[in-house]
């Protein structure tokens, strides 16, 4: 699938629609991705500002998208785990960019030959326009080579 068309599909997935959550822009390569969260009326927590489950599931899926489309199809790659830093309440419209360095894709690879499971975190601000940061994500992916490419 072209990543043009993955983007304006996933901007319909409900969990993205309904908490007006935007893949903003998704590189032609797979290597770089933007998203916003709109501050509405209906995804605010109870003291106005963003809520804290919007604000991670922004963020939820993008490494491990970025990750299986740069390394192909002979490889496992799923999320193994998370976690947020809430650093300042989200009053504003916020956005969080993803970018996966060839250096870094090329590191999973050469992990991975051996054939066993190769785990990596990856970290991301969650910003305001201003830059101000909101929020830290860290998410771990688990990359392994597939049964038949070992």
């Amino acid at each position: 699938m072209r990543p043009s068309t993955f983007r304006r599909l996933l901007n319909l997935w409900p969990p993205f629609l309904f908490n007006s959550i935007r893949l903003q822009t998704l590189s032609d390569d797979w290597s770089e991705a933007r998203v916003v969260l709109r501050l509405r009326p209906w995804n605010r927590n109870y003291v106005r500002t963003q809520f804290g489950g919007n604000l991670f599931a922004m963020t939820d899926p993008f490494w491990m998208l970025l990750a299986m489309h740069q390394l192909g199809r002979d490889y496992l790659v799923w999320d193994k785990a998370g976690a947020i830093d809430f650093v300042a309440p989200g009053r504003e419209d916020v956005y969080a960019h993803f970018k996966l360095e060839p250096s870094v894709v090329d590191e999973l690879r050469q992990a991975a030959a051996g054939g066993g499971k190769v785990l990596r975190w990856f970290e991301t601000e969650v910003t305001t326009a201003s830059g101000e940061v909101v929020a830290r994500v860290r998410k771990q992916l688990y990359v392994r080579l597939k049964p038949r490419a070992r």
